[in-house]
């Protein structure tokens, strides 16, 4: 049994920290046009994410920005050793954002951030190959932050606040590979957590050396989530002494790592901007997950990951056709922090290539529409996981994955 919700509980974790099998960024429609940079850029209150220092550049005293993305995403798994193929059946995800900055002065701003950066639903077909691994997950996660950006003068310019994070997850996976009750149905069980809160906090700086070249840092916090009391619900298991799978609760913490983003971005040509980012996550706190079972009989546990540190980076081009037309287009490559021998259908992740468009319309002196587009095309990889035990047993699962996500986006900005 311990190794029964232990797998499911890291799956649970796996789950959070990668948005349901993939890490997508999507925290604004303009930025995400650019390569989804934005350290350095300085266009609207998506600043509250990218960097807090940059919202007391903002020439409007009141920016309002919002807007939502589709993501339609995919993973196919085949073994050809052992003729198994499977592909997931995702419904739509739809993160959002909702961003405002209010000017109190032109040395001071205020912020507020909501968005969704971990909300995700990964579905394979029940009982399918590595359905002892999983079946599907679901994960909601909301992140609130409340910012303040200072200027010490005019090139330098500080920022930051505190982040709420509250979420909750429904994980599903089957008992085993071959276990079922008398009627032949799979044994399975079902992990579910919610009310899972904690905070974290962001501090950036953004410099100005000349008009038109900006440099800028931001630092977002580990946050630990700790998962207390969730429900662990097992169904289809045969009565028997050698089956004791009761329904229980468990404890667990989950950490999202601590990332580091440093950036520029340069106006040349009138009408042109070029922003590069670069972004260091530092994954190396996921060493283990430790399990706190509230059934005495369950024995604690703990399952080695052992991540790395892994980096991004982001490119990105700006252009001002007219007074009402911007187009923008960029690019960004993400490295994977699994390693050889980790690599679970829960997180199917491996190094990934994302290529970016958009536009922003300008309709009238207040109001604008922002779209953006991302293809999201992971290296096709030949990986196992080597860590899920069968009766004592070390029993890898293998295969061939390839995945991609397309994702289109549309927002709007205010300014007065």
């Amino acid at each position: 049994m311990k190794k029964v919700v232990l797998l499911a509980v890291f799956a649970l974790i796996t789950a959070v920290t990668y948005a349901g099998g993939y890490r997508v960024s999507l925290q604004g429609n303009k930025a995400l046009a650019m390569g989804h940079t934005g350290v350095a850029v300085v266009n609207s209150a998506e600043s509250v994410f990218f960097n807090p220092a940059g919202l007391v550049y903002l020439e409007n005293k009141l920016s309002i920005s919002a807007g939502v993305s589709g993501v339609f995403s995919s993973v196919a798994y085949q073994n050809e050793t052992f003729g198994t193929y499977a592909e997931t059946d995702n419904p739509i995800s739809t993160p959002l954002y909702l961003y405002a900055s209010y000017q109190a002065t032109d040395w001071l701003a205020f912020g507020l951030g909501i968005y969704t950066p971990y909300g995700s639903t990964v579905e394979y077909e029940d009982d399918w190959a590595g359905s002892h691994l999983v079946n599907n997950i679901d994960l909601q996660a909301i992140f609130i932050q409340p910012s303040v950006s200072l200027k010490v003068n005019d090139k330098f310019s500080v920022g930051g606040g505190p982040i709420y994070v509250t979420g909750s997850v429904n994980f599903n996976r089957n008992l085993s590979r071959s276990l079922t009750d008398l009627e032949g149905n799979r044994s399975e069980v079902t992990i579910d957590a919610s009310g899972v809160t904690n905070w974290g906090w962001t501090a950036g700086f953004m410099f100005n050396p000349t008009d038109n070249l900006r440099i800028g840092a931001n630092y977002r916090s580990e946050i630990i989530l700790d998962a207390e009391d969730g429900d662990a619900d097992f169904q289809n298991v045969p009565n028997s002494p050698l089956t004791p799978f009761v329904d229980t609760q468990f404890d667990a913490s989950l950490p999202l790592p601590a990332e580091l983003t440093v950036g520029l971005s340069y106006e040349f040509c009138e009408k042109w901007t070029f922003a590069f980012d670069y972004n260091r996550a530092f994954w190396d706190v996921y060493e283990s997950l430790s399990i706190d079972f509230a059934n005495a009989t369950v024995p604690d546990s703990e399952n080695l990951r052992n991540y790395k540190n892994a980096s991004t980076y982001r490119f990105g081009l700006q252009y001002d056709v007219t007074n009402m037309f911007t187009l923008r287009a960029g690019y960004y490559f993400d490295e994977t922090p699994v390693r050889e021998g980790y690599f679970a259908p829960e997180t199917p992740r491996n190094d990934s290539s994302g290529y970016t468009a958009g536009l922003t319309v300008n309709v009238g002196d207040h109001f604008q529409i922002d779209a953006s587009f991302l293809y999201l095309h992971f290296k096709e990889v030949d990986a196992s996981y080597d860590y899920y035990f069968d009766q004592g047993v070390r029993a890898p699962f293998s295969g061939t994955y390839k995945s991609s996500a397309f994702v289109p986006g549309l927002g709007v900005s205010y300014k007065l």
